[in-house]
């Protein structure tokens, strides 16, 4: 079987503190999705995330990242890592840097055997944050002395028929879909908008959550939230969003975004 590569240029108190994202560039985001099956598989692109590509990104000075593993998904088993650059200029001197070090290619060198295929597909995909949330925001880590268990994620994409239709629903999110996620117990990390690629126009975010149970009681008391309602029909969100997919994510226990 022919591995294949794609690159898409084109998504309580203390959980929300520090949720007010400070003015700043709008970042480049990078999501990378490793398809596959079970088996050997999930194991070995865990190895490489673990031991290879996410110390590599640190060495390199790209941050945040973040290590996901999908819990349910329309497509699994699948890894998504998340990363973070300042500009495009950063991204290309991050690659750069990844293909000069040394450490990682060591590791991959293990992970691209000849012999042994590690995973089926890799999809990367680039977006441009949203004026509205410019930056990724990590879940707030429990105060000193406290045990928490790792949050919950959850990806949303959403597709638009026109490029008008998809301006007006980024211009949603700023103007109060963002505040409403909080006051409803969910933690906006971040918001991109596809640059090139299929599908488009097309939009992704993060949701964080404390745990599932948590997921289901924020949407509960979003879709019944009066300002959305409110929102929704002076935006006329059904007309906005075309289609849409989402999948629930647990970070791998290695990941700096948790």
């Amino acid at each position: 079987m022919q591995r294949r590569t794609l690159l898409t240029l084109p998504l309580g108190a203390t959980f929300l503190q520090a949720q007010t994202p400070a003015a700043t560039q709008r970042v480049l985001l990078e999501l990378r999705y490793f398809h596959m099956r079970q088996g050997r598989q999930v194991q070995r692109t865990t190895d490489y995330l673990q031991r290879g590509l996410a110390p590599a990104w640190e060495r390199a000075g790209v941050r945040p990242v973040g290590c996901f593993s999908a819990v349910i998904a329309p497509s699994v088993p699948f890894h998504l890592t998340l990363a973070s650059y300042p500009s495009m200029a950063a991204f290309e001197a991050s690659r750069e840097k990844l293909a000069a070090d040394k450490e990682l290619q060591a590791v991959a060198d293990q992970y691209d055997s000849p012999t042994e295929l590690s995973y089926i597909s890799m999809e990367n995909s680039l977006l441009r944050a949203f004026p509205s949330l410019p930056s990724v925001l990590a879940p707030p880590a429990p105060p000193a002395g406290q045990n928490q268990a790792n949050h919950i994620f959850e990806l949303r994409t959403y597709e638009s028929a026109n490029e008008k239709l998809h301006e007006r629903k980024i211009k949603m999110f700023g103007e109060g879909e963002f505040d409403i996620f909080r006051r409803c117990g969910m933690l906006p990390v971040f918001a991109g908008q596809a640059i090139v690629g299929s599908h488009l126009p097309s939009l992704t975010y993060m949701l964080a959550y404390p745990d599932l149970a948590g997921r289901e009681k924020s949407w509960r008391a979003f879709n019944a939230d009066p300002e959305w309602l409110k929102l929704r029909a002076t935006a006329g969100d059904v007309e906005l969003v075309s289609n849409f997919s989402n999948s629930i994510l647990q970070p791998l226990a290695f990941s700096p975004i948790r």
